[in-house]
């Protein structure tokens, strides 16, 4: 096989795989029991941290998408929040479906 070849073959499974025909469903009620340590931050009105002191965001009615992207980054260690890549880590991708449909009606 060519490099040209590879690369083709490469990049043809790349967008197959990242696109939407293989997207995993997400459920709100298995959201639900998956989010509950979420809400320990996340659903509290006005919360800071400890240390170092910040606002954390109220996830609920966020964009399904933007949760997905978002713990999807958090998992590969390429969007930085030690706590946030430590809760993400042992996320699927259904685990990360299911938050996300579950937070984006949370608070509706």
């Amino acid at each position: 096989m060519s490099k040209f070849s590879h690369a083709i073959l490469v990049a043809t499974v790349s967008f197959f795989l990242s696109s939407s025909i293989f997207a995993v469903e997400g459920d709100a009620n298995r959201g639900r029991i998956k989010a509950e340590t979420c809400l320990g931050c996340h659903g509290i009105a006005s919360y800071t941290n400890a240390y170092p002191t910040y606002n954390v965001p109220k996830v609920g009615g966020q964009h399904e998408e933007y949760i997905i992207s978002a713990l999807q980054a958090y998992r590969a260690g390429s969007r930085p929040h030690g706590t946030m890549q430590a809760n993400a880590i042992s996320l699927t991708d259904q685990d990360i479906a299911d938050i996300a449909v579950y937070f984006s009606t949370y608070g509706k």
